[in-house]
């Protein structure tokens, strides 16, 4: 009987009840995604306050506007971002479709083996070079 009136002087001190572990001004917050669209307008906001912080400083004082202001607008040419982690697409040189296979002797790559025996393999030597001259994969011997 001792070992039970002790676990339940224990169990006394040990009350939880009336503490919180939350504070009570805690609100759970709702999470927004924004899209695309959204992110690039908030970009752009943010980039054309900083231009014009950055052209009050220049102007200290001049209250002449210039109606000639050009805003910077975010578009896929003026947003840096990083290398494509992906390989690059190969096409045939002859037709354009998807290139499966190249040529081990020229180079060239071709979308299937008819095109390779009617057109790549009796192909005078040297002109296999106008191809890869498309391609930007030619060599010039000095």
């Amino acid at each position: 009987m001792d070992r039970i009136e002790f676990l339940k002087q224990v169990a006394a001190e040990n009350d939880t009840t009336g503490l919180r572990f939350k504070q009570p001004t805690w609100h759970k917050h709702l999470k927004r995604n924004k899209n695309a669209k959204a992110l690039i307008s908030d970009e752009w906001k943010r980039l054309t306050r900083e231009k014009e912080k950055e052209k009050e400083k220049e102007m200290e004082g001049d209250a002449a506007e210039d109606p000639n202001y050009n805003k910077t607008r975010l578009s896929y040419f003026n947003v840096q971002a990083y290398p494509s982690t992906r390989p690059a697409k190969k096409y045939c040189d002859v037709t354009g479709l998807k290139a499966h296979y190249k040529a081990p002797n020229t180079g060239l790559r071709f979308h299937n083996s008819e095109i390779y025996s009617l057109i790549i393999k009796p192909m005078a030597p040297g002109a296999e070079q106008a191809y890869l001259k498309l391609r930007g994969d030619h060599f010039v011997l000095k």
